[in-house]
Parts: structure tokens; C-alpha cells; sequence
């Protein structure tokens, strides 16, 4: 290789590798490295078999930071937290001012901010940028959310627009996020809503198994035919297809033999964190989290699947006879309308921390980047865009005109599979925190003044009041002992 390559890529896990040959067979050549030799052997052969593509590996990280064209830009996607801090020590030691560094992992936002800080006393420009789409966007075309220095991302624009997941009428699906760690924070959050949208999709399957008694053939032509309207999404169409998956190991479907206990990478966590710490309602994202917490106590549940059954709890669920054709629609209803809820929680919270930290983030914007190459691609999030370009300042999803005429098209659907759901004794946390979002969202007057009445009562916290401007403070105790004399 005498001519230095157009970009470098370090980790070469499974993403990594789908990312390098995305990279090369789009006409850019790449320098890989990793620190056990055997991935970039690997990656090196992968490239001769999908089309002799211009990838070139490199055993040790000077010589991978050499080969690169001044000024040199590489990604890195390893693990978050320590191993990209030493990452970037091993790689930096050879790199030159105005080169740069791409995280393209799942970090923590605050991690990226400090790291652009430590890189530009370097001389170095830095990027944190969250890819989406696993391992086939990867390779295919993922999303893709850079933040940090604005030069950087100019650096390599080029290469992402070519790269990233190509939505026919929306152009790519990667854009110049905003400044700091708005990248990694977005994809956050878009991690969060991902929780949500799988935790309902498995509700709205736990209450057509459990109560309308559908086998996995039904459900599969279900889901398949959910795919083609209002519903259609990367999330609906995967789970049709594992409604179709036969056991290879024993008779019947492998669904129904994967144990019921969900991993979870951090990300869903933060998102709860964050929306707590800009007090931003995330009920159903929040429920979603809960609800892998839950699923992890496995040993617990059986036992007490035990305990209430032998006392009897489980007779008092009464078989609910159900129009199958009737459940099956109202589901639909009830399964869109609470994702809107999911979705408008994910963008109040990007919003709140785009206000914080002043960096002017576009809505609609990141509503396009996601219609394609990632998780939770769907075709309602063009929808979504429509919204926010009618309305930037729109200040929930919920009021935008369509959807509100959508929520109460939907809501007695929605009403039914919910009391269903409570009256069978099957948990739907998602679509029951939906709904009650919905209902506290939509409502003039909430129980709020009695809770604010408390406050003030054993605290002294003071409270407004409807009629006169001001705070006030009453000897609530004083007085309700006089009247009691």
C-alpha cells in the first residue's frame, strides 16, 4: 500500500468490522487496526471475499496511524468508558494537530464533552458519534448521529453521507447533530424510546397470546400485516419474523423457549436518569426499564407464581371471552397510540437537554435521520417531521393536530386493552403509563393542589393559588385543631 488511505477504523468487534467494509465498499480506502492481531486478520479476509475492497489492516498502532491521509481521521469503536480513554492514549501518542478522533460507541455524554476537551489541549479534534442499526446497519447502512466539533464532522462528511442508510425522498440518515456530546446524547435517548417501543410491542404479544389465546402462526400473520400500515417498522417486521422461527433443537417455536429474563445495556438507564435529573415525564420509557428489571428475577417470579397460587389469586381472573378479530384491531390502536406517547417523551427530553445546554437541536431533523438504518426506523416517524416543521416550537407531539385527532380516534381501543389487560391479571405497564401520560397531559386540573396543600401543611412549603398571584402559606394544623375543639 504506497498511498496513504482516506480514513482509519479501531475496534474491530463485530460493528467495527460491518463499519470498515460499509466504509471501503463505498470507494474509501481503510486502515484497521485492533489490539489482538486475529480480528484484523479476519477483517483483511472479509474484505477480499465481499468484493476485494480497499481495506488494509495494520498490526501495531503506529504504523495504523501512519497509513492514514493528513489530516488523519480515525473511528473507534470499542467498549465505553476505560477502554476508549486507552484507546485514545495508544492512538494519539502518533497522531499530528488537526487530526481527529470519532467515538462511535454508546458512551456517556459527559465522557465525550471531556474527552473533546482533553483532545482540542492536543491540538486534536474530537466527535462522538452513535451509530444505530446493529450489526446489518453497520454494514449496510446505519444512522448515524455525530456531535462535537463542527470542522471534524466536515472533515468526513463525505464519507457519511455515503455511507449511512439511504431513505428514498429523505436523503441520508446522518446529519451534523449539534456541539459537545449531542451526538451521544441523542442516541441515548433514542436507545430509551427503543426500550419503550420493544416493551409495548411485547405487551400488545403477552395480551393476544395470554387473552385471545393466538398461536405463533397468528401472530406472525398478524405482526406481517401490521408491517404494511400505520405500525410499519424495523421492530414490527423482526418480530413477525421470530413468530415464524421453528425450534431446531426440539418441536414447536424457538420463541417460546428463549427465557424470559431481558439483558440491558446501560443505555435505557441513563435516558431514566436524565429525564429525572430535567424533571421530564418518561413514564413509558421508565416502565419499560422497570419492566427488565422485573423480567431479571426470574427465581423470585417462579416462587411467587407459586405463593399466589396456592392462595388462590390466580381464581380470581376470570377467562375473558374476546372477539378474537375485535382484540386483534384494538391492539393495533392501542400499540400506536402508546408509542406516539414513547416518542413524545424521547423528543421533550432531546429538547430539555438541547435547552440546557444550548445547542439548538432540530426535532424534525432527528426525525428524518431515523427513518432509516436504525432500531426504531418507522414509517410514522416522517409523521413525526411533519409535526416539528409545522410547528418547531411544538410543545408535545400529543397536541400536534394529526396526532391529536389520531390519540382520540384510538383512545377507546386503547381504554379497552388496558382494562382487559388489568381484569385478565396481565401486566402492561407500557400502555397503561401511555395512557396515563395521555390523561394527565390532556387534563385542565390535576390532583396537584391537594399534594401541593400537603406540602405546605408539614413542610411549609408555601403553594399559588388560582385566583390571586403570590405565594401563601397556611397553619393548616392550627387550624384543623381548632375546629375539632
Amino acid at each position: 500500500m504506497a498511498t496513504p488511505t482516506r480514513i482509519g477504523l479501531a475496534g474491530l468487534a463485530v460493528m467495527g468490522q460491518n463499519l470498515a467494509l460499509n466504509i471501503a465498499e463505498k470507494g474509501f480506502p481503510i486502515s484497521v487496526y485492533n489490539r489482538s492481531t486475529s480480528k484484523v486478520d479476519e477483517t483483511v479476509e472479509r474484505a477480499k471475499k465481499e468484493g476485494n475492497l480497499p481495506l488494509y489492516g495494520f498490526h501495531d498502532p503506529e504504523s495504523f496511524v501512519l497509513s492514514i491521509q493528513k489530516p488523519r481521521v480515525i473511528i473507534i469503536l470499542v467498549k465505553a468508558g476505560l477502554p476508549v480513554d486507552q484507546t485514545i492514549k495508544t492512538l494519539s501518542a502518533f497522531m499530528e494537530k488537526g487530526d481527529c478522533i470519532i467515538d462511535g460507541g454508546n458512551e456517556w455524554y459527559e465522557n465525550t464533552e471531556r474527552r473533546e476537551k482533553e483532545m482540542a489541549e492536543l491540538g486534536l479534534l474530537y466527535l462522538g458519534m452513535g451509530v444505530s442499526g446493529g450489526e446489518e446497519g453497520a454494514r449496510n447502512g446505519p444512522s448515524m448521529m455525530p456531535g462535537g466539533s463542527f470542522e471534524a464532522y466536515k472533515y468526513i462528511e463525505d464519507i457519511l453521507l455515503k455511507v449511512a442508510a439511504q431513505v428514498p425522498d429523505s436523503g441520508p440518515c446522518v446529519t451534523y447533530i449539534g456541539e459537545g456530546g449531542s451526538g451521544n446524547f441523542v442516541k441515548m435517548v433514542h436507545n430509551g424510546i427503543e426500550y419503550g417501543d420493544m416493551q409495548l410491542i411485547a405487551e400488545a404479544y403477552d395480551v393476544l397470546r395470554s387473552v385471545g389465546k393466538l398461536s405463533n402462526t397468528e401472530l406472525h400473520q398478524v405482526f406481517s400485516e401490521w408491517n404494511k400500515g400505520e405500525l410499519l417498522s424495523f421492530l414490527i417486521e423482526i418480530t413477525a419474523d421470530i413468530f415464524g422461527v421453528k425450534d431446531d433443537k426440539a418441536d414447536g417455536y424457538l420463541v417460546d423457549k428463549v427465557l424470559d429474563k431481558t439483558g440491558m445495556k446501560g443505555t435505557g438507564k441513563w435516558t431514566v436518569q436524565q429525564a429525572a435529573e430535567l424533571s421530564v415525564a418518561a413514564p413509558t420509557i421508565a416502565a419499560s426499564l422497570d419492566s427488565r428489571f422485573l423480567s431479571g428475577l426470574k427465581d423470585e417470579r417462579v416462587q411467587a407464581a407459586k405463593v399466589f397460587e396456592s392462595s388462590g389469586v390466580s381464581d380470581i381472573f376470570v377467562e375473558q371471552t374476546v372477539d378474537k378479530n375485535q382484540l386483534i384491531d384494538d391492539v393495533r390502536k392501542a400499540l400506536y397510540a402508546s408509542k406516539i406517547c414513547s416518542y413524545a417523551q424521547g423528543m421533550n427530553l432531546i429538547r430539555a437537554k438541547s435547552v440546557e445546554k444550548g445547542w439548538d437541536l432540530k426535532l424534525g431533523e432527528l426525525a428524518r435521520i431515523w427513518k432509516g438504518g436504525c432500531i426504531i426506523r418507522a414509517i410514522f416517524l416522517d409523521r413525526i417531521k411533519g409535526a416539528y416543521d409545522r410547528n418547531p416550537d411544538l410543545a408535545n407531539l400529543l397536541v400536534d393536530e394529526e396526532f391529536a385527532k389520531e390519540m382520540v380516534e384510538r383512545q377507546s381501543a386503547w381504554r379497552r386493552v388496558v382494562c382487559l389487560a388489568i381484569n385478565s391479571g396481565i401486566s402492561t405497564p407500557g400502555m397503561s403509563s401511555s395512557l396515563a401520560y395521555f390523561d394527565s397531559y390532556r387534563r385542565e386540573s390535576l390532583p396537584a393542589n391537594l399534594v401541593q396543600a400537603q406540602r405546605d401543611y408539614f413542610g411549609a412549603h408555601t403553594y399559588e393559588r388560582i385566583d390571586v398571584p403570590g405565594a401563601f402559606h397556611t397553619e393548616w394544623f392550627k387550624i384543623a385543631k381548632q375546629s375539632k375543639n
